[in-house]
């Protein structure tokens, strides 16, 4: 009997690495072992129309639960994986059951950090946002109106806020850096989703710090700032980041940095296992990173498809992502830290603008905010290695398609 592929996290990667594989004529079988207990979902939606009552669970499926079966992938859902046995070539259930495997993919995502038990971090009603139980939780929490606190002014934090607000929400957004989005953004972008906010009545704290959660028999009840100020909240939204679940491969002595290691091809450090989406690191331009996006997962999770069925393939894709908030889209491609300078491109059409990001003279990045025109020419331009003069772009006369066309002409 073959030993299956067997895959230990059920999400996006997951869900990718299936669906390609199956085109492959002379294929493994395949064990899919999650630990939710339902199939692979998307995980935008959670921050967005699933919280507002758009969506309804079943619309979150990537693929319907049948699918699977149908198509000859075997599944585990609600089944917990508490080790790695490389040399066997085995995992374990928590069950105590080892399923053996002729090649391993891991798969297992990443976790929100949270606030420590000494900030009252434990309080009910403190709620962080990753999986589709939390988005349960925290509609609970919105099934009225309330005064939502929430820790971070990433885009998972602003996300949340806009549809907290939509529904008619008091929002305080507390950020400890100079300004929203500081991590991940220019000045101009945070400018840009400040103002929009602010207009919706969101009421955005920067440069401030959480100094502890107060509760009453252990619900919250307010938020203490570091200035001292007191604001009373039914629930407090905590949007810090994630870290990946790497504990299974770093037990397992596969190596990691920032996320489970991978080459190229998607390969660990040991043999016959591979690892994709959000618990991941990978080398691109000389820098080892790790992306927590749709896009990374599901294009990692195709690569090791294509190449356990045979292709000598490599991960080269750009990077892209979006976000909505009210009736914003945001789009963004590529990556812009390290960036040097930038330049702004208005829309008069649609009312919104892109942030084009240089690195000396190299294109490297756009945000586009309901400007799907920029996205999609500034992503092409960065994919062909195209650098546009910055006055051009900021022109609003100048055509990018034009723009783009010259740019391929002429001799490199």
């Amino acid at each position: 009997m073959m030993k299956p592929i067997v895959i230990v996290g059920a999400g996006q990667a997951a869900a990718s690495f299936a669906s390609r594989y199956i085109m492959h004529a002379d294929r493994l079988p395949v064990l899919l072992i999650g630990e939710e207990r339902t199939p692979p979902y998307q995980r935008p939606p959670l921050s967005k129309k699933y919280l507002s009552g758009e969506f309804q669970r079943e619309r979150l499926w990537i693929r319907q639960s049948h699918w699977y079966g149908d198509n000859g992938i075997h599944t585990r859902f609600g089944t917990r994986i508490t080790e790695l046995v490389p040399e066997k070539k085995q995992v374990i259930a928590d069950s105590g059951e080892s399923i053996e495997y002729e090649k391993l993919i891991l798969c297992t995502g990443s976790h929100a950090r949270r606030l420590p038990d000494a900030v009252g971090g434990s309080l009910e009603g403190v709620l962080t946002l990753r999986g589709i139980n939390d988005a349960d939780k925290l509609s609970a929490y919105l099934d009225g109106k309330h005064h939502l606190a929430i820790v971070g002014g990433g885009y998972i934090g602003l996300e949340i806020a806009a549809t907290a607000r939509t529904l008619g929400h008091t929002v305080t957004v507390i950020e400890m850096a100079e300004r929203i989005l500081q991590r991940v953004a220019s000045a101009e972008t945070s400018e840009y989703f400040r103002a929009l906010h602010k207009d919706r009545g969101v009421n955005i704290l920067e440069s401030t710090s959480l100094a502890r959660i107060h509760g009453d028999n252990g619900a919250v009840q307010g938020v203490e700032l570091d200035r001292g100020e007191y604001i009373e909240a039914d629930a407090v939204l905590v949007g810090i980041g994630a870290t990946p679940n790497i504990e299974l491969a770093e037990t397992a002595g596969i190596e990691c940095e920032n996320g489970i290691a991978v080459d190229e091809a998607c390969q660990t450090s040991i043999p016959d296992i591979y690892a994709a989406g959000d618990c991941t690191s990978f080398v691109r331009h000389g820098q080892r990173i790790r992306l927590e996006s749709v896009q990374n997962a599901s294009d990692q999770g195709d690569l090791i498809a294509r190449v356990l069925s045979g292709k000598d393939d490599q991960y080269t894709s750009t990077p892209w992502f979006w976000s909505e908030q009210y009736d914003c889209t945001l789009q963004i491609a590529g990556l812009g830290q390290g960036y040097t300078q930038t330049t702004i491109r208005k829309n008069s059409t649609t009312g919104g603008q892109s942030v084009w990001y240089y690195q000396n003279d190299e294109l490297i990045a756009v945000d586009a905010m309901n400007d799907t025109k920029s996205y999609a020419f500034g992503r092409r331009m960065i994919e062909m290695g195209i650098n546009p003069p910055m006055d051009q772009i900021s022109d609003e006369t100048t055509d990018l398609k034009i723009l783009l066309q010259e740019s391929q002409n002429k001799p490199r």
